[in-house]
């Protein structure tokens, strides 16, 4: 045992404490307020080394880059390289994302985070009449390959690392299959390509719902056949990025997030080894995308937490033995959530913090939120605002000068270790209903998330949770001081695209594209295998959308 206080220390401690808090400190009963965090967790007024007793230093904490790797998953973590500042940019047509991304770069950002509109995330053309309302809003419309290839037009995506939102399966099989066929076009092998595919059935069946959804079993099929097509060939690719940042902007709490994460990760795991391949093949690149909310303590504890428990999962329960299938890499994008439409610049200093937290915390990636994201898709300024906060955290505060400067606070490790029991509960809960597939087809998901984020609104509403120009410091008749930004027309940019494209191509490629997917569907077999040769054909992601939706139905999410 290496524990940091001997048993005689400890009680004279705690028995000091005992008389300070009789004596001297009687605030909380007489002020009568409820400390706590955000998911609930009781804050005791003071710390001591009575918290951290039974803590053994080399079992629980031990060095960065080693074993539990609580203390960071690289051994010289920001002093030997710093996070990646990937700023999150997409809207209207390509053409229009394609110079965000080109101004973003030249101001400094070090990877690209593209993010796609609802019809896109969903499976649908621009034009289909269930979607094109929304047709460039919320992100980029991507239709067809050629989409692809205007929007990365001028990027070396050989020497880029791309990430790229495609939050759903069935958005994520085909226009990871664009990207990936848009290598081949250009001639770079795909084992050059690196980046990121968020990829997270949970985001299809739970999240952000929509029409004509498909079940819950398939969409975790193309998600996990997208990462053995990337396992055989793109290995620098992170083919899945397990979404808790979406699952807290639903409502989910700090440990609701990391436990339907991990739950979803550990599914995945099983999956793919019962379909033959070695856990060490492809647990290297699984990846997590999380939130950095208000609570700054809770934040920090929750990401070191959820390292300890992805590593005891994975060498006890996995046996892996590749250290990297056991390091819990994640990006952190600050809390929209948590942003107001009151006094909006007000969230350049709510994000500041947030990122702060992610970095203490020990985040690979950040993406910061810009200051009008309540209100709007970011302008320019407040995208460059947003990238200059992150350059200022990195280069003005030298938080990058030590490793995990926060452990071994009495708080901060006690705080872990009470996140990772809830959190070690709930992945508990979701196995005893035999995994997070079966979580989602049964609505347990669904109703822990609209619950969670029924006491959040709650607590906002009835001013327990206090929220800076929202139910406290008001201004009455504030005038907006920011302009908005207004989406480029996109529907008729893509109609027209989508026109010509239809006129051009060949009806015989098309539909042997089609014929394909559908027989990949019926055998079971991988679609991403076929897939990357299917968009080649100017196929449309509505068109493949509709054959995956008529080989394996729709499913309309349980009411509760």
């Amino acid at each position: 045992m290496t524990r940091l206080f001997s048993e005689s220390a400890v009680e004279d401690v705690a028995g000091k404490k005992e008389q300070w808090e009789e004596k001297i400190y009687q605030a909380d009963q007489e002020s009568g307020k409820v400390f706590e965090t955000l998911s609930g967790l009781p804050v005791e007024p003071l710390y001591t080394p009575v918290h951290t007793s039974e803590m053994d230093y080399l079992r629980d904490l031990g060095f960065p880059g080693q074993e539990p790797y609580v203390r960071g998953v690289y051994p010289t973590m920001y002093r030997g390289r710093t996070w990646t500042m990937r700023q999150l940019a997409g809207f209207g047509p390509p053409e229009e994302t394609n110079r965000r991304y080109k101004f973003l770069l030249r101001e400094g950002a070090t990877g690209i985070n593209g993010v796609f509109d609802y019809p896109t995330l969903r499976g649908f053309d621009s034009t289909d009449p269930l979607a094109r309302a929304d047709a460039g809003r919320g992100g980029v419309a991507i239709d067809t390959i050629e989409d692809m290839r205007i929007l990365f037009e001028g990027i070396d995506i050989d020497r880029i690392s791309t990430s790229l939102v495609t939050c759903q399966p069935i958005c994520n099989i085909i226009v990871q299959s664009m990207y990936f066929a848009l290598a081949r076009m250009r001639r770079i092998p795909l084992h050059k390509l690196a980046g990121t595919s968020q990829n997270d059935f949970l985001m299809e069946t739970a999240i952000t719902v929509s029409p004509e959804l498909l079940p819950p079993a398939f969409s975790f099929k193309l998600c996990c056949d997208a990462v053995e097509f990337c396992t055989s060939h793109v290995p620098r690719w992170n083919p899945v990025s397990f979404a808790g940042y979406n699952y807290r902007e639903a409502g989910c709490s700090a440990a609701q997030e990391i436990a339907f994460v991990i739950a979803n990760a550990t599914s995945c795991c099983e999956e793919l080894i019962r379909r033959g391949l070695e856990i060490d093949s492809f647990a290297p690149r699984l990846s997590f995308f999380l939130s950095a909310h208000s609570d700054f303590f809770e934040e920090i504890a929750k990401y070191r937490a959820a390292r300890r428990i992805w590593f005891r999962i994975m060498k006890e329960r996995f046996r892996a033995k590749n250290p990297r299938s056991m390091t819990f890499r994640f990006h952190v994008q600050t809390a929209g959530v948590a942003l107001t439409a009151q006094q909006p610049l007000n969230n350049i200093s709510r994000a500041a913090y947030h990122a702060l937290s992610a970095v203490l915390g020990g985040a690979q990636s950040v993406h910061i939120d810009g200051y009008d994201e309540a209100l709007c898709t970011p302008t320019e300024l407040s995208s460059l605002t947003a990238l200059r906060t992150n350059q200022i955290l990195q280069l003005e505060t030298r938080v990058t000068h030590t490793i995990d400067p926060l452990g071994g606070s009495y708080f901060v490790e006690e705080l872990t270790n009470r996140l990772e029991e809830k959190t070690l509960g709930l992945i508990e809960e979701v196995e005893g209903m035999g995994g997070i597939v079966k979580a989602a087809e049964t609505g347990w998901i669904h109703r822990e998330i609209s619950n969670s984020a029924y006491g959040y609104q709650q607590a906002i509403e009835s001013g327990r949770m206090p929220v800076v120009g929202v139910n406290c410091y008001r201004m009455e008749d504030e005038a907006l001081p920011v302009e908005l930004f207004e989406v480029p027309e996109t529907l008729k940019i893509q109609e027209e695209k989508l026109e010509k494209i239809k006129d051009e191509r060949s009806a015989t490629q098309v539909r042997q594209a089609q014929d394909a997917v559908a027989r990949c569907c019926e055998r079971g077999g991988n679609l991403m295998e076929v897939m990357v040769e299917a968009v080649e054909a100017r196929i449309t992601e509505g068109e493949i959308s509709g054959v995956l939706k008529a080989s394996y139905g729709t499913w309309e999410p349980p009411l509760f």
